[in-house]
């Protein structure tokens, strides 16, 4: 069984309510849910920390939990409401699913169902990268890179573009190399998620705000599977109406 929780809060700094916010007729919040849906996950779950967004996804049919709202992550909301729904042992994969990404692809979720489909060469962390496209993604702070080794393991992520080219102006890098950037979706054995929530800061976590980053310097193996898809998050108001905009030009 592969489980799907999605972390949603309603305090945010630039977008208050964010998993309530009207897209074309339907929350942003439903929209995640419908979407993680049509992957294979055998059940989809919102985590959240609102009475209102609880009563709101119970209304249109879906599942949630209520969480403590002091959780400094969202692993450590999501390994609150596993704990919520019994931690049940026919459980092999957890897929954290970001509650502000109306439009996530099933096939991105399912490409990291894949990994767990053999218990025997499942890995303890999994997660996603796309290419790096032009060079405005390959230099934005806001968008994490990150290194892979020969068995498509995380090397490093860094909001500084990866590797530094030596002798080459950087308006250069892209054309000679193939960069990769980070996408926010993670699947987890149930296990290694419950040790991850007992880990502390790290420093390298500290330097540049990237919770994985403590998870390396832990020692945990991190397995990347590639997708073209790409992530549209939501976080400012004009992230909103650029939404609104794509869904009503069909996008």
């Amino acid at each position: 069984m592969v489980l799907g929780l999605i972390p949603a809060r309603y305090a945010s700094t630039r977008l208050p309510g964010k998993p309530l916010v009207d897209l074309g007729g339907l929350s942003m919040i439903e929209r995640v849910v419908r979407q993680a849906q049509q992957a294979r996950l055998n059940r989809v779950v919102v985590a959240t920390d609102d009475a209102r967004i609880l009563a709101h996804v119970r209304g249109f049919g879906g599942e949630a939990v209520l969480t403590r709202p002091d959780h400094p992550s969202g692993t450590d909301r999501l390994y609150e409401a596993f704990q919520q729904l019994g931690s049940p042992a026919e459980v092999r994969a957890i897929v954290n699913i970001q509650g502000d990404e109306p439009f996530v692809h099933p096939a991105q979720i399912n490409a990291l169902v894949d990994f767990f489909a053999d218990e025997r060469t499942a890995p303890d962390i999994a997660t996603l990268v796309t290419p790096v496209r032009n060079e405005e993604e390959l230099f934005s702070p806001h968008l994490p890179k990150v290194v892979l080794n020969q068995r498509q393991e995380a090397l490093y992520f860094s909001r500084h573009p990866l590797p530094y080219q030596r002798g080459r102006a950087p308006a250069e890098w892209l054309a000679h190399h193939r960069y990769l950037r980070h996408l926010g979706l993670y699947a987890y054995r149930p296990a290694v998620l419950a040790r991850l929530t007992q880990l502390p800061v790290s420093a390298l976590e500290a330097a540049e705000s990237l919770e994985q980053l403590r998870w390396l310097e832990a020692g945990y193996a991190i397995r990347c599977a590639e997708t073209e898809l790409d992530a549209f998050g939501i976080d400012t108001p004009e992230d909103v109406a650029r939404a609104r905009q794509r869904l009503a030009t069909g996008g």
